[in-house]
C-alpha cells in the first residue's frame, strides 16, 4: 500500500472516529481538527457519503447559506467493533430454549410489525414514488446499502407503478442465518409499510445471491 493511500484511508478513519465521539460536525470543523484543507475534507466526506458511512442534514445559520452537519449512518457505526449481532442471536437462542421456536417466531413477528408501523409513519401520505424513495433512504441509514430501480411498463394497459428495492448488504445477516424466519417477517414488513402495494421477493442472500430484492407494485384503484 502506498503512503498516499495509507494517509487517505487514515483520514477517512479519523473522520469516522470524530463523528462517533462528537455525534455530528461541519466540514470546516473537521478540517480544523484534522488539520487538512477544506477542499480535501469535502472530498473525503463525499467519498464516505457515497459509501453510505455518513450522511448530512442542512441547518440554517443566520442569514447565510445553509450549512451541512455530518453524522454517522448505521453502516458507519458498524465499522467500529461491536457484538450486538452476536448478542441478538444469543438472545434468540435463549428465547427458543425458554419458550420454544413458535413463540419466539411470534415475538419476532411483533417486532417487525412495530418496524412496519415506524416506516409507515415516516413515509406519510406522499405519492408512491416518493414513499418508496424515502423507504430506500431509511434502509440505507440502517446499513442495508439499498438501491431503487423504477420499472417501465411493458404495455400501455399495464401502467401501474412498479419498483424494485435491491439491498446489497444485510444489517441483520447473522440473525437471518440462524433464524431465516426473520426474512419472511421482513417481507411482510414491506407489505405493511406500503399497504397499497403488492410486495414480492425477487432475490435472497440466504440462497447465495449477492443481494436481497423486493418487487413493489401498486395495487391500483
Amino acid at each position: 500500500m502506498t503512503r498516499a493511500t495509507t494517509q487517505h484511508t487514515s483520514t477517512k478513519g479519523d473522520i469516522l472516529q470524530y463523528l462517533l465521539k462528537q455525534g455530528q460536525a461541519k466540514a470546516q470543523t473537521l478540517a480544523e481538527v484534522l488539520k487538512i484543507s477544506p477542499q480535501a475534507i469535502r472530498r473525503h466526506l463525499k467519498d464516505l457519503e457515497g459509501e453510505g458511512l455518513i450522511q448530512h442534514r442542512s441547518v440554517q445559520a443566520g442569514m447565510g447559506r445553509p450549512q451541512h452537519l455530518y453524522e454517522l449512518t448505521s453502516a458507519g457505526r458498524d465499522r467500529f467493533p461491536s457484538h450486538y449481532d452476536e448478542f441478538a442471536v444469543s438472545l434468540l437462542d435463549t428465547l427458543v430454549e425458554t419458550v420454544g421456536r413458535d413463540r419466539t417466531g411470534e415475538v419476532l413477528g411483533k417486532q417487525w410489525e412495530r418496524k412496519a408501523e415506524f416506516y409507515r409513519e415516516q413515509l406519510g401520505q406522499a405519492s408512491l414514488h416518493d414513499r418508496v424513495l424515502n423507504l430506500v433512504a431509511l434502509r440505507r441509514a440502517e446499513g442495508y446499502m439499498a438501491e431503487l430501480v423504477e420499472l417501465e411498463s411493458e404495455t400501455q394497459a399495464d401502467s401501474l407503478p412498479s419498483f424494485v428495492i435491491a439491498e446489497y448488504n444485510c444489517a441483520i445477516s447473522n440473525v437471518a442465518e440462524s433464524f431465516p424466519s426473520v426474512c419472511g417477517h421482513e417481507l411482510q414488513m414491506f407489505a405493511q409499510a406500503l399497504p397499497d402495494c403488492h410486495v414480492k421477493r425477487t432475490h435472497w442472500m440466504i440462497n447465495g445471491e449477492n443481494r436481497c430484492g423486493y418487487l413493489i407494485r401498486s395495487k391500483g384503484s
